[in-house]
């Protein structure tokens, strides 16, 4: 999904020669975590919000260089590793350059989310399942076939959790019946995770654990 219709120039960017007391206005004015600092046209990196309020309002952006940070995207990124940037970064702002690192303008936050909501794995109609393998084990192609194989397709797959060799992967799928599904799955050495009032293999299970407990409380 193209990021550059998201690409916003609405603020005065700060330069190196800004004082900071004219930083803290625009932070005060938005809720950014971060402000982009330019040289003439050069991205220098970006000034956090909570250095930039103990800063002399006197001193020139210039002399707390050391505090910039110089995470940025290319607006050629996917908006998926856009959105890592931003977790990773612990940002809402996020400036973008060109492939000659000439600075473009910044996204926000909130609207690379919204392009997540608005992908077919969360607006689609459709069944979330979690499964899990050995870290070695595990094949998204053969998680693709086991759920095609059953008369449906995947609208989105990711890694959702790893740990002690087992991986946790969570999955949507078309709206179908899914108990056959889940039996194709533990054929295939995955285990279901995830709840189903459906799934029969599960309530089998809290039969027998009910059956258990009533007879040993005989």
């Amino acid at each position: 999904m193209n990021i550059q219709p998201y690409i916003l120039n609405e603020i005065k960017i700060p330069q190196f020669h800004t004082p900071i007391s004219e930083v803290l206005k625009i932070f005060d004015v938005s809720a950014y975590s971060h402000l982009p600092v330019l040289q003439g046209d050069i991205y220098m990196g970006s000034i956090p919000v909570a250095d930039a309020r103990i800063f002399e309002p006197q001193q020139p952006v210039e002399e707390v260089q050391y505090a910039l940070e110089g995470f940025f995207v290319r607006d050629t990124d996917n908006w998926i590793d856009v959105l890592h940037n931003f977790s990773k970064n612990d940002a809402n702002l996020m400036p973008v350059l060109d492939e000659n690192n000439q600075f473009l303008g910044y996204l926000e936050l909130q609207d690379i989310m919204n392009l997540f909501t608005e992908s077919p794995f969360l607006n689609n109609p459709g069944s979330i399942i979690v499964v899990e393998k050995g870290i070695k084990d595990y094949s998204f192609s053969e998680i693709c076939q086991i759920v095609e194989s059953n008369g449906t397709h995947v609208l989105g797959a990711f890694v959702s959790g790893t740990e002690n060799d087992r991986t946790q992967i969570t999955l949507k799928t078309g709206s179908v019946p899914l108990n056959a599904i889940f039996q194709t799955f533990r054929r295939y050495g995955y285990e279901v995770i995830s709840q189903h009032p459906e799934d029969s293999f599960s309530s089998n299970l809290q039969d027998r654990s009910r059956y258990l407990d009533k007879y040993l409380n005989i």
